[in-house]
């Protein structure tokens, strides 16, 4: 398939794809002679699709395209502990983040509490922010 194919199926625009291959993430094939029936255009595989998913469900997982490139080169080895250190790393921040969310909405919802009791004055949520 041409880049623009493998883009597409990768849910993906063409300057991602060029974008994951100047990080090294995806490789980029080599450009057939011009005249064949390739004709020039360089052509990707199933091999590349994978791995296209791959960096895209890493990303999905909050993994940074560092984190990322370090999966995809334990992907050819049985570095498990490594892996399983990366997820646990991704799961400790996620946790992290759940806990700073849940205390913003706890706030939020305190602060929508206090509008709803208070009819005349400065909205307690619009003092809040201008505080900030």
């Amino acid at each position: 398939m041409k880049i623009g194919e493998l883009a597409q199926a990768g849910g993906v625009g063409v300057e991602t794809v060029r974008y994951y291959q100047r990080r090294g993430l995806l490789y980029q094939p080599a450009r057939p002679e011009s005249g064949g029936s390739a004709g020039g255009v360089r052509r990707y595989g199933e091999a590349d699709m994978r791995r296209l998913r791959f960096i895209r469900a890493a990303q999905a997982a909050g993994f940074t395209l560092e984190q990322v490139a370090e999966l995809l080169a334990l992907d050819a080895g049985d570095d498990h502990a490594r892996a399983r250190g990366l997820a646990q790393e991704r799961i400790a921040a996620l946790d992290a983040r759940i806990v700073e969310l849940e205390t913003a909405r706890d706030a939020l919802k305190r602060l929508a509490h206090a509008c709803g009791e208070t009819t005349s004055g400065p909205c307690p949520i619009l003092s809040a922010f201008e505080g900030a």
